[in-house]
């Protein structure tokens, strides 16, 4: 009996440890828990879980944050960083603090705002790493970003360089997860425990990506053909001043013939000169042509500039796009 008494110390001692250690183990889940305890989810944001493909894993790290979708006077007072380089659509505001996404109401952008919530919630996921497991990822999205990464990509994890260089690795993390469609398959494995099919979240960037890109590419060859046209034309109107000289003084020289009654040498001249006419008009006539031409691609152009700069202002909730009075 003394010795059970002498045991109960110990035993209580190495209950607390092991109690203890596998709290520590598993407080993140613990927390997360009472994190998101009382959270009730709109429809839209669990629509976003949906759609995004995001395992129960990535879920919890979501709901741990109380995710909310705000019009642009409530997202501003959360997500407002003057330093950002590039519209804000969402933040983070760190370990179970928020999740805010921007309420994107454009409907030609479907998609953009499950793509920045799988975004916002691989923030979270990439600050849960462990050292260990941070180092490795951190150098599997290095390479990528060297060796395979697009141009595009590349531009937009250089955005982040001069306004968050010690971020880097944490922006490569969420933009490579929701943009990059063709990761090494250790980064592909690496996903699977945020998304079950990370190819719905990229058809989700391509939909709404595809908006811009059409725009701007359509842009760039109505440019091209402005600058074609407006050289063709200038060329012309240079030569037409040259030959309309030389007609001016052809039909003198043809009116003093004509005046003097050689007609044999005003006749001899005639043909040539009409030819010559002729010519001269039919080249005012493709200038002309050219002229509505460059109006019409003009006007194209521009409205096309115009829409692209609309769903700029979509996205950019500093932007005021209620009508003026």
């Amino acid at each position: 009996m003394n010795f059970l008494r002498r045991l109960l110390p110990t035993t209580f001692l190495i209950l607390l440890v092991v109690l203890g250690v596998g709290f520590w183990f598993r407080h993140d889940k613990f927390f997360d828990w009472v994190s998101s305890r009382g959270y009730q989810p709109s429809s839209l944001v669990k629509s976003l879980v949906a759609d995004t493909s995001m395992t129960p894993y990535a879920k919890r790290l979501f709901y741990a944050n109380r995710p909310v979708i705000e019009p642009k006077d409530k997202f501003n007072k959360h997500c407002t960083d003057p330093s950002e380089q590039v519209a804000v659509l969402g933040c983070f505001a760190g370990n179970r603090l928020g999740i805010y996404l921007f309420d994107v109401t454009d409907e030609r952008l479907k998609g953009i705002e499950e793509v920045t919530a799988a975004h916002e919630m691989l923030h979270q996921a990439y600050q849960r790493l462990n050292q260990q497991e941070r180092t490795r990822v951190n150098g599997l999205l290095q390479e990528y970003h060297d060796i395979k990464a697009t141009n595009k990509l590349k531009s937009k994890i250089a955005s982040y360089e001069t306004s968050e260089p010690e971020q880097l690795q944490n922006e490569m993390h969420s933009i490579f997860g929701t943009e990059a469609a063709d990761l090494p398959a250790e980064l592909e494995e690496y996903y699977k425990q945020y998304f079950s099919d990370r190819q719905k979240i990229l058809a989700l960037h391509q939909t709404y990506q595809s908006e811009f890109d059409k725009r701007i590419a359509k842009i760039s060859n109505y440019d091209d053909r402005l600058t074609a046209l407006k050289d063709t034309i200038e060329t012309n109107k240079k030569s037409l001043d040259v030959r309309e000289a030389d007609l001016h003084q052809r039909r003198n020289v043809l009116n003093a013939y004509l005046a003097a009654k050689r007609i044999k040498e005003y006749n001899s001249l005639v043909p040539g000169f009409n030819a010559t006419v002729a010519a001269y008009k039919k080249t005012v006539s493709q200038t002309n042509d050219m002229v509505d031409e460059f109006n019409s691609v003009l006007a194209k152009r521009n409205d096309l500039a115009v829409q692209e700069r609309q769903l700029e202002d979509a996205i950019d909730s500093t932007v005021d796009t209620a009508p003026s009075q």
